[in-house]
Formats: structure tokens, C-alpha cells, sequence
């Protein structure tokens, strides 16, 4: 019978691994649901280990919606580590989920939420577990259907062999449509089988289903076309925008893992999207327009989650959360409300030009000043315009100044290399940036006890964005331009021992480059460097630029392209790009022209408080950017409703991934850099 435990099978196996308690489950609010009494079954993955997907606010999310229907039931997955899949190979048993131990493929769904793309080679690592066949064209009609989601999907077609279906966008309405689809599908005895059902979710604009959509090459290898090979599919699918955030209070009752995570609190989602226009920022361009929640509802969550959870930490979430119209309200009624007791606050991500000492003061109440963080992201002001980070080296002075001056000892500073039109020099003035920080310091504390730690990741240019046309920086351009930052600190006796280096070397960020921009002839590679060993590509230990290398050799050389054809070649303007028959809203010819202003260093003003500069969203979504004040109050607390709200109108894709974290309480974590490779911390 389908749907039984695998656990008094598994469990003999679990002393022979590392840390077997991220594979029982039973964490606090996690759900196990009679598999009888479900219409509709969901197994949710994040395609990376346990300590890392657990966390994450889109699947628990989508696991709290989706298990509140009464006839649905939702389990999750997360990778094995290959110790365990050794294992597993050699007793014949299968991927399983962590809350009923039930066997992968035997649910209906399998939707893996993707936050980077080196997370590729763990999906095909679970389908195989699975049992469930690596190429959609050869699942027979009781596999269940793959369906991807998360930022990393926004181009998905690099594995679309592997996938079904694909959700672009925000996900809380999608998976209770495509519920909705699968149910009737099945109440009438499943017609016209497998591909009537993907048909039927296309029709309904849910689903991106790359099987229908044909791609044509030209002889120099780029792409011809992708045409749609059937009628009754829209010939670009559109992402799916949700537009009252305060209708979704999710999650109410956030998972209490019991093995160690990489963020250990609870998280609420203050706002989506964001509009500085970073050039560089993928997840700032897809999640437009912003919606902010009201504080009323952010104090209800935050009550809720506690109540729930017992965690005594609470992050306020979005890519910019000191950006919220009402965060300074917000950071006073909760360090109010929670003044005397250990629950910390901490805001995971702000700009330099949006820090005040009130905010950091009231967010660190009742936790201890560990550290601040900040993005400058371009070492040079030059390199800041044309990224449109627009922070100068006085704003970053002056802001660091303030904060020694009230307490913290120690700043973190992040930035990015291998940016478009970076030199040697731009590069070089991040340690110029250090020393003043430093001397700052000294000058504001009275005391030489300062620290700074620099911290840099490899620039990769990424679909839907004015940098989508560029060509990366190799990573021998990369490496030796952090050889010779490095070796600069290191020989400034003012601050070698101050400042502290951190970075990655190039080589990981050229394989996100490939299949953050690679078409459909990048999914061989995929699955040969799988077949080869691939596994967690996402961390350094277990990453191997060699063998992603002579994959590349071997399947895309004979088709006239290869790894530097697809990461360090520049692309011209009217070259139709593997995602552009896939619509984020974005007007292309809008990111063509900020493409264009960043060659010419023109800084673009934040559309919230400008006139529209139609990058196409709103118009194109049917949306429009929400924001304050409301002029509400915390206080009262308005509790959070039980059960789903009721679903009207278009159908929505995946959670925001606004998970970026902060560190320790009370460690106010700055704006981090959304780009970079090796093993997440």
C-alpha cells in the first residue's frame, strides 16, 4: 500500500551517519496527516541539507497553506548527505520525507523550491532516490509531477528535461490552485492522463510546463525562438504576484527544528519586493512591486510565532527591512512590547543610507551589540553608480562613526568583484574603504580595540536584470584581483591586524554563471556532472570546478558552444536570451536602457518615492506598489486567524526567499551580499 513509513527500516541505518537526527523529524508544529483521508498529496523539497532547508520561509510557508486543507497533505524533503544515500542504495530504500517517512514518489507532487541554482545536481539526486524517472517524458502516469519554484526557476531551463512544470513568482495561491486542478482532475478518473493535467494547469496560467514550448537554434549557437506547440497555452507565461500580504499571515505556527539550523529564531516577513533598482540584484527585480504588511498584522505575528515556537529571537524579513514605512513604529512597539524579557530582535537587511542609531538602538534593547553589517557592494563610487548602489565612502564613514560612537566594536562589510566594468582599482579602493572605517572608529570609541571584516563574493550576472546581457569576469580575472586586495591589507601595518578577509575564489561563481544563464543544452551537463559524483555544489567541500569543467567539454563543445560561451561572452542587445519567453513583469527594453545607464554611471532613483520610470511591473501584473503609513498602531494585538483565507482571481508561485538571516541576537546583520558560492553559514 502506498504511502507507508520507511522508518522501521530507516532507523537502523541512522547510527552509521553523520548527525542522524536531522532525518527523524517530530519538529515542534511539523504535521503528519492520515495519507487515506488526503484527495491531493504534496512532498516539498529544498534541494540542499537539512540545517539549511528547514529555515527557509517559502516551504514553510507553502507546508502550512497547503496542510490546512482539510483533503490535502503536504510532508517535506530535504537532500541526504552521501553518507546517507550510500546507505539508503545499498538497502533498496528510497527518498523519504522527514514528518511520515513516506516514500517521494508516491505522492502526486514533488515541488522543489530552488534558491540557487547549484542546487540542480541534489534535485536529480532525489528523483533518482525516488525512483522516479530523471526525464519528464519518460514518467509513466502514477509518478508524481516535479514541479519547480524560487528564484533559481526564473530560469528554469537549464533542467527543464527534469522538471514538469515550473511556478514563477509567489507561491501561496499557485499551490492551492494547482490543488485545485489535480483534485478535479482526479475525481474525474485522471483524463486524458499526464499531459491532459499539465495542459490544464497551463491553460490556467499556474504553470510554465517546458515540454510544450519548442527552442530553435541558429547556426552560431544562439537561440532562434521558443515557440509555444500547442494553441490552448499562453505563448509567454507570466510570474504570479500576491497582492495583500496582510490575507496571508504565513507561517502562523513556524517549524521548531530539534538538530541545529543555520538560523535559529523565528522569522516574519515584514515586506515583498523591493525598488532601489540594484542592477545586480535578481531578487529585487523578480519580487516587484513592493507590499508591505501592516504593523498590525506584523505585531500578530510576531505574538503568534512566539506563542508557538517558545524561540526568542524574532527577524523581520524583506530585502530591505529598514526600508518598511513604518519600521521605526515597528521596532519601538515590539522592543516595547517584549522590554524586560529575552526575546531579541534583529533585522536581517538595511542599506548605509537607511541606518539610524534610534533603530539600531531599539532593535538591539534586549539583545547585545555583536556586530553591524553593511553592503557597500563596489569598492570605488565610480563602481557604485554604475550598480546603483548609491552609498558613498562619506555615508559609510559617517554611519560607521556613529555606531562606534554608541557601543558596537565591531563592522562588517560586504561587497562584490567581477562587477561590470570593474578594474583593478575599484577593487583596490575596498581597503582604502577598510582603513577608514577603522580610523573612524578609533576616532568615535576613543580606542584602538576595532575591528572590520571584509567580506567578498564573485559577481554573477543573473536572468531578469540590466546585467542579464553582460559577460562574467573569468575567474583568473577574479582571483587575481582578490590576490591583490588581499596582499594589499595584509601589507598596511595601520590595519592588517584590524581587518579581517574573507572570500571565495572564482571558480564556483562560473558554474552559477552557467546555469543561471544556460538553455536547455546546459541540463547534459547538468546530469553528467551528477552521474560523475556531482553533489551539493553549493558547498566548497564537496564542489569540483574540474569535473563541471569536462562536463562542459564533453556535451557542449560538439554543439559549437561552451562554458565561456554561455558565463564570460557578452551578449547583444537583440539576442533572444533563454528566459525571455518567460515574463517577470520586467519591460525588456527597460532593462536594456538600465543596462545602458549603468555604462554611462547614471544612478536611477527609488521608484517609491519618484514618478514611475515603467520598468513595466505594475502595468504588466495588473499591481501596484503598497506601502505606508497606515497610521495604525502594534498595540493591540489583532490575533491570526486559523485556516487559509479564501482564493479569488488569478493563482500565485513560490514564497519569497527573504531568508537571508541575520547572526547571532542582537547582531544587526546589514544588507548582505546577495551573491556569492561556497558553504552557506
Amino acid at each position: 500500500m502506498s504511502g507507508q513509513s520507511l522508518f522501521a527500516r530507516l532507523e537502523p541505518l541512522l547510527p552509521r551517519v553523520r548527525r542522524p537526527v536531522q532525518y527523524v523529524g517530530g519538529e515542534g508544529n511539523s504535521i503528519v496527516k492520515p495519507w487515506d483521508a488526503a484527495a491531493v498529496r504534496w512532498a516539498l523539497m529544498y534541494p540542499d541539507a537539512y540545517e539549511v532547508g528547514l529555515p527557509n520561509q517559502g516551504l514553510q510557508i507553502l507546508y502550512e497553506i497547503l496542510n490546512e486543507q482539510p483533503d490535502v497533505l503536504a510532508e517535506r524533503t530535504y537532500s541526504v548527505w552521501p553518507d546517507l544515500e550510500a546507505l539508503l542504495r545499498e538497502h533498496g530504500l528510497p527518498q523519504f520525507t522527514v514528518d511520515g517517512h513516506r516514500p517521494v514518489g508516491d505522492f502526486d507532487v514533488l515541488g522543489v523550491s530552488f534558491s540557487t541554482e547549484l542546487g540542480y545536481t541534489n534535485m536529480l539526486t532525489a528523483l533518482d532516490l525516488a525512483g522516479i524517472p530523471l526525464y519528464a517524458e519518460r514518467r509513466g502516469e502514477s509518478a508524481p509531477l516535479v514541479v519547480a519554484g524560487g528564484h533559481a526557476a526564473f530560469n528554469p531551463e537549464p533542467i527543464a528535461r527534469f522538471v514538469d512544470a515550473v511556478v514563477l513568482g509567489d507561491g501561496e495561491q499557485a499551490v492551492l490552485g494547482i490543488t485545485d486542478v489535480i483534485r478535479a482532475w482526479k475525481a474525474a478518473g485522471a483524463p486524458g492522463g499526464r499531459t491532459e493535467l499539465l495542459a490544464r494547469l497551463a491553460r490556467r496560467r499556474l504553470v510554465y510546463v517546458p515540454a510544450f514550448y519548442d527552442v530553435a537554434y541558429r547556426p552560431d549557437g544562439r537561440i532562434q525562438a521558443v515557440t509555444a506547440n500547442r494553441d490552448d497555452i499562453p505563448a509567454r507565461p507570466t510570474k504570479h504576484t500576491l497582492s495583500d500580504l496582510d490575507s496571508w499571515p504565513y507561517p502562523k505556527a513556524p517549524l521548531v527544528p530539534l538538530a541545529e539550523t543555520v538560523h535559529e529564531r523565528m522569522s516574519v516577513e515584514i515586506f515583498r519586493g523591493c525598488t532601489r533598482g540594484c542592477r545586480f540584484c535578481q531578487a529585487g527585480m523578480i519580487t516587484r512591486p513592493v507590499r508591505e504588511r501592516n504593523i498590525e498584522t506584523i505585531g500578530a505575528m510576531v505574538e503568534a510565532g512566539l506563542r508557538a515556537t517558545g524561540f526568542n529571537e524574532v527577524g523581520l524579513l524583506s530585502l530591505s527591512s529598514a526600508d518598511h514605512t513604518e519600521i521605526g513604529e515597528i521596532a519601538t512597539g515590539l522592543a516595547d512590547r517584549y522590554d524586560g524579557g529575552n526575546v531579541s530582535l534583529s533585522l536581517p537587511s538595511t542599506r548605509v543610507d537607511a541606518f539610524n542609531v534610534t533603530l539600531a538602538n531599539e532593535f538591539s534593547r534586549n539583545g547585545r551589540r555583536s556586530g553591524l553589517t553593511f553592503a557597500p557592494e563596489g569598492g570605488s563610487e565610480r563602481l557604485r553608480k554604475v550598480i546603483n548602489k548609491m552609498v558613498s565612502a562619506e555615508d559609510l564613514v559617517r554611519t560607521v562613526s556613529t555606531a562606534y560612537a554608541h557601543g558596537w566594536r565591531q563592522v562588517k562589510l560586504y561587497f562584490m568583484c567581477g562587477l561590470p566594468t570593474e578594474t583593478d582599482q575599484d577593487v583596490l579602493e575596498i581597503a582604502d574603504l577598510a582603513r577608514e572605517v577603522i580610523r573612524a572608529g578609533r576616532r568615535a570609541s576613543g580606542h584602538r580595540d576595532i575591528r572590520c571584516t571584509v567580506s567578498i563574493g564573485g559577481f554573477v550576472p543573473k536572468p531578469h536584470t540590466p546585467f542579464q546581457w553582460v559577460g562574467q569576469a573569468s575567474h583568473e580575472v577574479t582571483d587575481a584581483r582578490l590576490k591583490l586586495l588581499r596582499d594589499t591589507v595584509r601589507a598596511d601595518k595601520e590595519i592588517a591586524r584590524a581587518v579581517g578577509f574573507r572570500y571565495h575564489d572564482g571558480r564556483p561563481g562560473i558554474i552559477e554563471g552557467l546555469l543561471a544563464r544556460g538553455d536547455r543544452r546546459v541540463g547534459a551537463v547538468i546530469e553528467r556532472v551528477w552521474r560523475e559524483g556531482g553533489r551539493f555544489d553549493g558547498w566548497n567541500e564537496h564542489f569540483s570546478f574540474g569535473r563541471w569543467e569536462s562536463a562542459c567539454a564533453a556535451e557542449l563543445e560538439p554543439l559549437g558552444v561552451s562554458l565561456d560561451w554561455f558565463t564570460t561572452r557578452e551578449r547583444d542587445e537583440r539576442e533572444v536570451l533563454a528566459w525571455d519567453h518567460l515574463d517577470a513583469g520586467l519591460d525588456r527594453d527597460w532593462l536594456w536602457a538600465d543596462w545602458q545607464e549603468a555604462l554611462r554611471e547614471t544612478e536611477l532613483d527609488d521608484c517609491r518615492w519618484t514618478p514611475c520610470y515603467d520598468c513595466g511591473v505594475c502595468p504588466t501584473m495588473g499591481t501596484d506598489t503598497q506601502i505606508g503609513p497606515t497610521g495604525r498602531s502594534l498595540l493591540p494585538v489583532v490575533g491570526v486567524s486559523a485556516g487559509s483565507p479564501v482564493v479569488t482571481g488569478p493563482v500565485a508561485a513560490e514564497a519569497a526567499e527573504a531568508g537571508a538571516g541575520a547572526g547571532p541576537a542582537g547582531d544587526l546583520r546589514l544588507d548582505p551580499a546577495a551573491v556569492g558560492s561556497g558553504t552557506p553559514a
